[in-house]
């Protein structure tokens, strides 16, 4: 399954469609890089060094790297034409759910470092207030918040 996917096509009969499926983007995960690296290059120079432990660094770094996979898939991010669905990738058991007719607010919030590498996390709030979905790791959030937008129905006139 790729990282993202669109729909561009909406159902003829009016039902529920994808129109964009993704997972958290591989830089949301830049922190547990700069961990594998750290300790990989320890276990280096202990083999450098000829120095007894490496291995365990070595394979320490090894296993943070199994945990960005694990990770990444943890969560996919689904919108429809109906809802935002945040979903657990391996038992495909939706874990939020929030209709585009109960949201009252998007935001996208990046720092420093998120920016650089083009990713972000939506907050999205429910009309109620008593619900919060947060999309992290989202590559290009302002793009995505913008599709969420558009497919929010157009609130009621009054005149």
């Amino acid at each position: 399954m790729s990282n993202v996917s669109v729909a561009t096509n909406c159902d003829e009969t009016g039902r529920e469609t994808v129109r964009w499926s993704a997972y958290p983007s591989w830089a949301h995960f830049t922190w547990l890089y700069a961990f594998s690296l750290l300790a990989g290059a320890r276990g280096l120079l202990l083999l450098r060094l000829d120095l007894s432990g490496w291995e365990v660094w070595v394979g320490g770094a090894a296993m943070l790297l199994g945990c960005v996979a694990v990770m990444r898939r943890w969560a996919q991010y689904i919108l429809t034409s109906r809802r935002i669905i945040v979903r657990n990738g391996y038992t495909g058991r939706d874990i939020q759910v929030a209709a585009l007719d109960t949201l009252s607010d998007l935001a996208v919030e990046q720092g420093p470092i998120a920016r650089f590498f083009e990713i972000g996390t939506i907050v999205i709030r429910s009309l109620s207030g008593d619900q919060v979905l947060s999309l992290r790791g989202v590559r290009d959030p302002e793009v995505i918040k913008a599709r969420i937008e558009a497919l929010r129905p157009a609130p009621p006139r009054h005149g």
